[in-house]
């Protein structure tokens, strides 16, 4: 039953062992959600035994929601995620380094068939989820299983992302869609008509 958390097969995520482990694991996702704003270095402590993978200087704003508390979940370093970040990590769920996430994001690898007679019985099927390095991903945005999205990409608030984007482009909408790449504009402007001031960066 394990192994078709991860091969993308139709199972019943009911089956007891399955659901003991799942217990488990949101034991210290209900801990980590328990801190308190000052006890930074107990949070990290939390994060490392409940993610699968998570690198130097990330920081999560509780409170996290994940159906497997992490365990399937590999953070790059340097990630920050804001508040209500949820993930359906039923499978694997990889973000690259120095990627934010805006409030209430949603990444999701569990699925359902389309077919009623399949759902009445419960069934499921995952496929994961994998987030490039230095991306932003807005506000409300919602991904959807099995998509990948490239590097240094910045996905608008609200966007649901249905199919994979590219490197290096900005995209929005539902479904999302890349709106354009990112370029010499890019450079001068931080936002809208705002320049970008080198007095102002450290």
């Amino acid at each position: 039953m394990k192994e078709k958390l991860h091969d993308g097969r139709l199972y019943l995520p009911g089956d007891e062992q399955l659901m003991k482990e799942q217990t488990l694991c949101l034991e210290r996702l209900y801990d980590f959600n328990g801190t308190r704003p000052l006890e930074y270095e107990k949070r990290i402590a939390l994060l490392s035994t409940m993610f699968a993978e998570i690198g130097e200087g990330c920081y999560i704003e509780p409170p996290l929601h994940s159906n497997w508390g992490g365990k399937h979940v590999h953070f790059g370093k340097n990630i920050y995620a804001n508040f209500n970040l949820t993930l359906v990590d039923d499978t694997h769920i990889y973000v690259g380094d120095y990627t934010m996430l805006g409030p209430n994001v949603v990444i999701a690898t569990a699925g359902h068939p389309i077919l009623p007679e399949l759902r009445e019985q419960g069934y499921q099927f995952n496929s994961p989820v994998t987030i490039g390095k230095n991306c932003w991903i807005g506000a409300g945005v919602i991904i959807l299983p099995g998509v990948t999205i490239g590097d240094h990409t910045v996905v608008g608030a609200g966007s649901v992302v249905t199919k994979d984007l590219p490197s290096n482009v900005v995209a929005v909408g539902n479904p999302c869609k890349v709106l354009r790449e990112i370029n010499e504009h890019d450079k001068k402007y931080y936002f809208k008509d705002r320049e970008i001031c080198s007095e102002d960066l450290a």
